[in-house]
């Protein structure tokens, strides 16, 4: 029995697979890169959960602040709540750290900086139930005035083709984006700042429920790599084994 030769077809075959390969050793790589870039952002947020509150930062500042590079600073403000300006952010709270939970509203109000601007502050979690009120402005008690407040810098939730519009009349929104929020609020409080802080818990059984802010960063990039690297011995064994196969098969004569 004579080996047949490799033809033309075998060879265009075998340089698809070995194509397919490298494809995955790339796809491999990448997430490798993602998953050391993913590592840096948690030591770094690390870090500044654990910093000293800064100032935060003016409306001179805005139109190129890289929110990215702040999230989850600790930041102090000093101005008033403008409380009748309120908009509630539809949500649904599963893992509350305080004793409310399930379908309701985060309680968005905007904070006019003594130097100008306003920051949207999420003062908390309420029910369902407490929606009208906390947009009505009456969970506050006595309107403290000009104060200073420290919370936890945000960047904006993004809205998707599926996110409805506001509802406007019931002063009801969707993301916790400031620039969507902007649209329910006095314009004289403009400019408004592009990040919203989450403030700290308070007394238990307060209303609105602070001190919800999630921490979480999904790191499944070394499982990836893994499976794409797999996915590459796997082609060129495969590979392998076919030629094998091919390289053993009798030469056909007429």
């Amino acid at each position: 029995m004579t080996p047949r030769r490799l033809g033309t077809r075998d060879w265009i075959f075998s340089a698809l697979m070995l194509l397919l390969a490298a494809v995955c050793v790339f796809l491999g790589n990448w997430q490798m890169h993602r998953l050391a870039e993913k590592e840096a952002l948690i030591a770094a947020v690390d870090s500044r959960l654990n910093a000293a509150p800064t100032p935060v930062l003016g409306p001179d500042t805005w139109a190129s602040l890289d929110t990215e590079a702040l999230v989850y600073q600790p930041v102090s403000l000093t101005g008033a709540y403008r409380y009748t300006q309120t908009s509630t952010v539809f949500t649904s709270l599963v893992n509350p750290k305080g004793q409310y939970s399930g379908p309701g509203y985060w309680v968005m109000t905007p904070f006019e900086l003594q130097g100008g601007g306003t920051v949207f502050i999420n003062r908390g979690f309420v029910p369902q139930q407490y929606q009208e009120a906390a947009a009505l402005g009456d969970l506050h008690g006595e309107d403290p005035g000009i104060v200073t407040i420290i919370g936890t810098l945000r960047t904006p939730e993004k809205a998707d083709f599926m996110t409805p519009q506001a509802d406007t009349s019931n002063r009801i929104e969707w993301v916790r984006d400031p620039v969507r929020l902007a649209d329910m609020v006095d314009p004289a409080l403009a400019p408004i700042a592009p990040f919203y802080v989450d403030l700290p818990a308070g007394a238990p059984g307060d209303l609105p429920q602070a001190g919800e802010t999630v921490i979480t960063f999904p790191n499944n990039h070394f499982g990836y790599a893994l499976t794409w690297y797999g996915f590459a011995v796997v082609a060129v064994v495969m590979l392998g084994f076919w030629l094998w196969r091919q390289s053993r098969q009798p030469l056909q004569t007429p």
